[in-house]
């Protein structure tokens, strides 16, 4: 079990918050309105109103013990930079903060922020890359510059084996799995070198997101 905090409980701090508790992680809750920390209240370990803005009312609440916060004041630069400037000189070892913007992130990273994250652009972009192609079936992110996707073998690849076409050095992707063409669609997973791409045949491929997408253009 790790302990975190999270400071501000708007959508996105509720949301992590509340999720932390539920996967079993001790989670203090703060936010300066008393009506977002009493929704909370009953999902989280401890649930308290206070300024973060203020290093002494961080102190009190022993924030420097936790081993993570996640500062999710997003909308205010300066709100959100002041109270991440309070965490680090408090010792915290880990602070995870929400941006609204690349000028954002950088006054936080200039800061000390240990990651930045924008959650609506970063759903936005897993949205879009398994929307890209009629071809793509699904997208996971594996991190932020890794995913595994399926999706239809290309035309040029059918008829022909895995060494033969030599995906892993002219594509910069692994088939990790194969849902066969046949009727019972069944998923032949970690396949051979010598396993024959047929027509209808869909590939699990892992890779970068960069090289995951080239594989779109490819007929």
């Amino acid at each position: 079990m790790k302990t975190f905090v999270v400071i501000g409980l708007g959508r996105f701090g509720t949301a992590v918050a509340t999720e932390l508790s539920a996967l079993g992680h001790e989670v203090l809750a703060i936010d300066g309105r008393e009506d977002s920390v009493q929704k909370v209240a009953d999902q989280v370990t401890h649930a308290v109103t206070g300024d973060a803005r203020d290093p002494a009312v961080l102190r009190a609440m022993g924030v420097r013990n936790y081993d993570c916060a996640i500062v999710a004041v997003g909308d205010d630069v300066g709100n959100s930079a002041l109270i991440t400037l309070n965490l680090k000189e408090l010792g915290m070892r880990e602070v995870i903060c929400k941006a609204q913007s690349h000028v954002h992130r950088k006054v936080l990273e200039k800061i000390g922020a240990d990651r930045v994250v924008f959650p609506e652009h970063e759903m936005g972009v897993k949205l879009a890359q398994g929307l890209s192609s009629s071809n793509v079936l699904n997208f996971i992110e594996v991190s932020d510059d890794y995913g595994i996707v399926e999706l239809a073998a290309p035309k040029s690849w059918r008829y022909h084996t895995i060494r033969e076409l030599d995906v892993r050095n002219r594509y910069h992707v692994n088939v990790i799995a194969v849902r066969k063409a046949k009727a019972d669609r069944d998923l032949d997973v970690a396949p051979g070198a010598d396993y024959v791409l047929e027509e209808k045949d869909n590939l699990v491929v892992l890779g970068r997101s960069e090289d995951i997408n080239h594989l779109h253009e490819v007929k």
